[in-house]
């Protein structure tokens, strides 16, 4: 028995246009939701199916257990309606992003007690790992307020969950960087070994793509002034020491705009942006996340005994 009861056109439109509207392609969201319900309930929900003789509706809260920040509960909304179709209803879904508090209910579903429960695990995980990355990023946001520097992911997301995982990271507060190896060029150390240096990598990747934004990275001084001199606009300061960040900023003047990464913690976010750098590139946002604490309570009132 295929879990996913509802094809993807007889979805919602408003629901549809909403993850559109949040940078997820639709499609490929249905699509990745799709094959988690298959992978959690290849044939059938034994336990359900065994213990729930009544298909009359009882209504399901999304409790949060602790504070932080929601993301992902449109796709929640999506996982019921994908199971349920048109046997669900929504009663309430709180907005992604928004800072929530232990005991707040940010989504009631109201359905067969089967199908809530079948579709149950997926529609948590997902909003559980979101949630638990805006979170996350929301703590970066705070440490960061009001010293000029922004706080970007990186590439270092789950494979398939990239769109997911940075959209999470927006409704933090922070900013995205690069979604691929093909939207824009980052100079790393492996691609400066290859060309022969900072600068001859640098104006390879300017004279083979003139139109794409090119960031790259340095890991000392001599190599920030011999790129600055090359006219390159995008420098991230690997792995340097709040001093030398410090007068890295005062070498550049303004010429290009600096992102400071590698080995950066909450403690030392302030200290780092105190440096006048103007982004804080965290790995960490995406690929070391805890997930965040949210569960499924069906209302007793409503629950029906097997």
């Amino acid at each position: 028995m295929n879990p996913v009861a509802t094809a993807y056109d007889d979805l919602p439109g408003p629901l549809l246009a909403e993850l559109a509207d949040a940078g997820l392609d639709p499609r490929s969201t249905y699509d990745l939701v799709a094959a988690a319900l298959v992978e959690d309930v290849p044939s059938e929900d034994v336990t359900s199916a065994a213990t729930i003789t009544s298909e009359a509706p009882v209504v399901g809260d999304f409790n949060v257990r602790e504070p932080g920040v929601v993301a992902g509960l449109a796709i929640a909304e999506l996982t019921f309606r994908m199971v349920l179709g048109p046997q669900v209803q929504v009663g309430h879904r709180t907005p992604d992003g928004t800072i929530v508090t232990p005991g707040d209910a940010v989504l009631t579903v109201t359905g067969p007690a089967r199908g809530l429960l079948t579709a149950e695990r997926v529609a948590l995980n997902i909003a559980c790992h979101l949630s638990g990355i805006a979170t996350h990023t929301q703590l970066w946001v705070t440490a960061l307020a009001g010293t000029g520097a922004r706080v970007l992911d990186t590439r270092k997301t789950l494979p398939g969950l990239r769109a997911l995982q940075k959209y999470a990271v927006t409704c933090g507060g922070g900013l995205n960087h690069r979604f691929s190896l093909s939207d824009r060029a980052m100079v790393k150390d492996n691609h400066v070994i290859a060309a022969g240096g900072v600068v001859a990598a640098y104006e390879r990747v300017r004279a083979a793509y003139p139109d794409l934004r090119v960031e790259v990275e340095v890991t000392d001084l001599d190599q920030l002034s011999a790129l600055l001199d090359a006219g390159c606009e995008e420098i991230l300061l690997d792995n340097m020491d709040t001093a030398t960040m410090a007068e890295a900023v005062r070498i550049t003047a303004g010429r290009a705009t600096l992102e400071a990464s590698g080995g950066l913690t909450l403690t030392s976010a302030r200290e780092v942006a105190g440096t006048g750098v103007d982004f804080i590139s965290v790995g960490a946002l995406t690929h070391s996340v805890t997930v965040f604490d949210i569960g499924l309570d069906l209302r007793e009132e409503s629950a029906v005994s097997p």
